[in-house]
């Protein structure tokens, strides 16, 4: 094990060092972060640590912001450095103003969100069709690597394509290991504006609607059980979940109707549990 790690520059410690999970404290400052942030998505650091001292917890603004990170979140409006890519990824401009959406498969959009668990927490990744807000597929990882999101778009691609493929500009979007497999598909990218929370709405939506329908009602217990959960929920979500916006129809009856564009019934997986 030494001359492995001496031939590769590793340090011997590392390879014993396991890292530890969030203090049950701050477990529960989370899910209060996270409801809040999901009632209020605009509210930054200072609001947050008001908010938490006004719930009874003493907090400061070095520990808020240091699990707003953790679990991916950053207020809306508009300030510098928020959802930055990586300095070497490209940025595409947003293609979505002004546009039309009248066909499914047209716009497919995606995002990351943070989902809690008893003891711990997931990031729950998801791609729907803007125009009958149909959740294609989804994944979970246990961090906010890449991996997860390209594993789960590449089986979407595998089996159909969109025109214009939405995403945030998360350095899990801008890495040309997601980039490059749309563009050879001839798909174009599209990237919300920093903090423009409207530029990616339906999938916004749909978190609210996963968290305050499914996860704020229940006490998942592990990682297995929210991926069963989860997959429940959006088999209701898509087939049952009757949506004010498509005239009471389901996702699935606007995806799978008369309409030519919206093709045969899918038979779509959602990703295996990725734990990286």
């Amino acid at each position: 094990m030494r001359w492995q790690c001496r031939l590769l520059g590793v340090n011997r410690s590392g390879l014993y060092y396991r890292p530890t999970g969030e203090s049950a404290d701050n477990l529960v400052l989370m899910r209060l972060l996270d409801e809040q942030y999901t009632r209020t998505p605009y509210y930054g650091v200072r609001r947050m640590v008001a908010h938490l001292r006004q719930s009874g917890h003493e907090v400061n603004p070095k520990r808020v912001r240091r699990l707003l990170r953790t679990m991916g979140l950053a207020a809306v409006y508009p300030k510098p450095a928020l959802s930055q890519p990586h300095p070497d990824h490209a940025v595409y401009p947003y293609l979505l103003r002004g546009l039309v959406i009248d066909r499914c498969d047209q716009v497919w959009s995606t995002d990351i969100t943070y989902v809690r668990l008893a003891a711990g927490f997931v990031y729950l990744m998801a791609v729907i069709d803007w125009y009958s807000r149909y959740v294609l597929g989804w994944a979970l990882s246990t961090t906010l690597d890449a991996d997860f999101c390209i594993d789960a778009v590449e089986q979407l691609l595998a089996r159909k394509q969109c025109e214009i493929f939405n995403t945030d500009q998360g350095a899990q979007f801008t890495t040309t290991r997601f980039t490059r497999p749309l563009l050879d598909r001839g798909i174009k990218v599209s990237m919300d504006g920093r903090g423009r929370a409207l530029d990616n709405i339906f999938v916004e939506r749909l978190w609210r609607t996963v968290k305050y329908e499914y996860v704020y009602l229940q006490d998942i217990p592990t990682v297995r059980a929210a991926w069963l959960g989860l997959r429940d929920f959006f088999h209701f979500y898509n087939y049952e979940r009757l949506h004010q916006s498509l005239d009471y129809r389901t996702p699935a009856e606007v995806y799978f109707g008369n309409q030519p564009a919206c093709g045969e019934q899918d038979t779509y997986q959602p990703a295996t549990i990725l734990i990286s």
